[in-house]
C-alpha cells in the first residue's frame, strides 16, 4: 500500500492547523478545562459554521458532508496537536459513528442533521459501573456506566445494554427520566468523563447489535489514534526547540550526542506510530478487509508512543518541565488518559493478532 495525502488534503489540514492554534492556544486549555461544560460555544459554533468539521463523516443525504476517516483523521490529529477542548470526539466520532452504523432509520434522520449542524451533542455509553446496565421486561433500562467521555454534556446517550445474554444498543434522550449524572474527577481535565445511572429509564432500541458496536470502537479507536500522533508531534517539536535554545556549559544542549541520539529515537517511534494511525485511516475509508486489524495496530502503537512520547518531553525540559507552569504536563495527562480509553496497548495488541489470525 503506497498512501499519500492528496493537494486537497494537505490543504484542509493547513485550514484546519491553522483554526485550531488560533482558536486553542495553551492559555485557553487551561481555562477551558477549570470549566464544568469544558469547552467554548463560540469556538464549537466555529467548528461547525466556519470550519464545518461537525458534519465531517456524516452522509450527504443526512446533512452532512460525507467524507472519510482520512479526512476525520487530519481533523482529529490538528485537534491533538492543539490539545482542542470541545464535545468533537465524543459527539461527532463516537455518537455519529454509532447513529450511523447502528441507528434506525427514523434515528438517522432525527439527529445526524442535528449533529452535523452543531445543536446536538451524543455521547457513548459503553463500561459498565458497579451495576451493569441491563433491559427490564417493559423495555426500560436499570444500571450504571462509568467514563462516559462527556456525558453529563450530551443531549442524546447510546447505551450499550444487555438483552437476553446479548449487547445491544439503546437511545436514551438526556432529559429521560430515571437518568441521573454526575462530573468524574480524573487525571486529564480536559477531556470531561461522567458517570451515568439508570432506575427504569425509558430508551429506544437501535437496530445495530454487538456487530455494529465493534465497528464503531474500531472507527474511534483509528480516530483516537491520530489524535494521539498529533499530540505526540506537539510534544517532539517542543522537546527539540527546547534543546536548541537551552544553554549548558556554554553550547545548546541540542548540540550533545546523548540528546541528538535521544530526539532521533523519539522521532523515528512518533513516525512509525503516525505511518500506522494513516493507514488505519486509509484502510478504513477504502473498506480494506484488515481494516479492523489496522484499528488495533494503530491505537496500540500510539498509546506507547505518545506515552513514551510524553514521559520524554518533560525529562529533555530538565527542571522547568516539571512544574504546572510549563505545558508539558497538559499533553501528558491527555496522553495518559488517551492511553486506557477504548483499551490500551496491551488489549489492542492481542485483538490484532486475533483478527489476522481470522483473515
Amino acid at each position: 500500500m503506497q498512501f499519500a495525502f492528496t493537494d486537497e488534503q494537505l490543504q484542509f489540514r493547513d485550514i484546519a492547523a491553522k483554526f485550531m492554534a488560533d482558536k486553542s492556544p495553551s492559555v485557553e486549555v487551561r481555562r477551558l478545562m477549570e470549566t464544568e461544560r469544558g469547552f467554548d460555544d463560540a469556538v464549537w459554533n466555529s467548528l461547525s459554521n466556519e470550519l464545518g468539521v461537525t458534519a465531517l463523516i456524516i452522509p450527504e443525504v443526512y446533512g452532512g458532508q460525507g467524507f472519510g476517516f482520512v479526512e476525520l483523521g487530519i481533523v482529529m490529529e490538528e485537534a491533538g496537536r492543539a490539545l482542542l477542548c470541545a464535545p468533537y470526539f465524543s459527539t461527532c466520532v463516537m455518537g455519529a459513528g454509532a447513529i450511523i452504523n447502528a441507528g434506525t432509520e427514523a434515528q438517522k434522520q432525527a439527529l445526524l442533521p442535528e449533529i452535523a449542524a452543531g445543536t446536538r451533542f451524543v455521547s457513548l455509553a459503553l463500561t459498565d459501573g458497579a451495576a451493569p446496565v441491563r433491559v427490564w421486561a417493559d423495555g426500560t433500562l436499570a444500571g450504571e456506566k462509568t467514563l462516559v467521555v462527556d456525558g453529563c454534556l450530551a443531549d442524546t446517550i447510546v447505551v450499550a445494554a444487555e438483552q437476553d445474554g446479548a449487547t445491544r444498543l439503546f437511545v436514551v434522550d438526556a432529559a429521560a427520566s430515571g437518568l441521573e449524572r454526575r462530573h468524574l474527577a480524573t487525571i486529564d481535565p480536559t477531556r470531561k468523563l461522567a458517570a451515568l445511572s439508570f432506575d427504569a429509564t425509558p430508551a429506544e432500541p437501535m437496530a445495530g447489535d454487538a456487530g455494529a458496536l465493534s465497528d464503531v470502537l474500531d472507527g474511534a479507536a483509528v480516530a483516537l489514534a491520530n489524535e494521539m500522533m498529533g499530540g505526540a508531534q506537539r510534544l517532539l517539536d517542543s522537546a527539540v526547540e527546547y534543546s536548541q535554545i537551552r544553554m549548558q556549559f556554554g553550547r545548546a544542549i541540542g548540540s550533545f550526542q546523548a540528546i541528538k541520539h535521544k530526539c532521533a529515537d523519539l522521532l523515528l517511534d512518533v513516525e512509525l506510530a503516525k505511518s500506522a494511525a494513516y493507514q488505519a485511516a486509509w484502510a478504513r475509508s477504502e473498506d480494506e478487509p484488515d481494516a479492523p486489524a489496522l484499528a488495533s495496530l494503530a491505537k496500540a502503537a500510539a498509546s506507547d508512543t505518545y506515552m513514551q512520547m510524553a514521559a520524554a518531553c518533560v525529562q529533555l525540559h530538565g527542571g522547568i518541565g516539571f512544574t504546572w507552569d510549563h505545558d508539558a504536563h497538559l499533553w501528558y495527562k491527555r496522553a495518559k488518559s488517551s492511553e486506557v480509553l477504548l483499551g490500551d496497548a496491551n488489549h489492542h495488541r492481542e485483538l490484532m493478532l486475533q483478527r489476522w489470525s481470522e483473515t
